[in-house]
């Protein structure tokens, strides 16, 4: 019997996406939260934005705010939408915001219990077709831009609902993720 070659192992991409992004553009990964343990995760160009590890992931919506020209992180926050009334300073912060910005947002948990009209129209108004689906513990990632428009073909949102039938976690949902490249230069 021949001893068998090893497969090399393979190369870790930035931000552990499937493949590498090509020069001039910027890798990204956004993963809802699944469970109650299983916390939500914003990856940009390798660095952790919003999760466990940096402690500064919650229940709710979690949002980080990225310069597009720089790719660095300009702000991160996270909104409880289940307890309290953060839909207006989650509005407010979203429309601080500056131009020619990326906003990644996740949930964990529940992100729409007490998520308010003027919310929904804020993100809406920032290319979201499911705010409005978003049931009690649904998974929800969006990626958006503010001042210019993201490329075509780069996967935007993605939701997943509870299901007792089909959860994966007792009463919770499945987590959802998008992750890919964004072009460092508007289209």
């Amino acid at each position: 019997m021949r001893p068998g070659a090893a497969a090399p192992a393979p190369k870790r991409q930035k931000c552990d996406i499937w493949t590498s992004c090509p020069p001039n553009t910027y890798a990204y990964r956004l993963l809802s939260g699944g469970g109650r343990d299983k916390y939500a995760k914003i990856c940009f160009e390798d660095e952790l934005l919003i999760g466990e590890k940096t402690r500064n992931v919650a229940r709710g919506i979690n949002i980080a705010i990225v310069n597009y020209a720089t790719g660095k992180v300009i702000a991160t926050q996270y909104f409880d939408m289940y307890e309290g009334d953060n839909s207006g300073p989650m509005t407010n912060f979203i429309q601080s915001a500056p131009p020619n910005s990326l906003l990644l947002m996740v949930t964990h948990d529940d992100g729409s219990s007490r998520l308010k009209e003027d919310a929904k129209k804020a993100i809406e108004a920032l290319g979201s077709k499911e705010v409005r689906n978003m049931q009690f513990r649904s998974s929800w990632v969006f990626l958006t831009a503010k001042g210019f428009e993201l490329p075509a073909g780069i996967e935007r949102e993605k939701i997943n609902h509870s299901d007792n039938s089909r959860n994966r976690y007792s009463g919770w949902p499945a987590e959802v993720q998008i992750e890919g490249c964004i072009p460092k230069e508007p289209s």
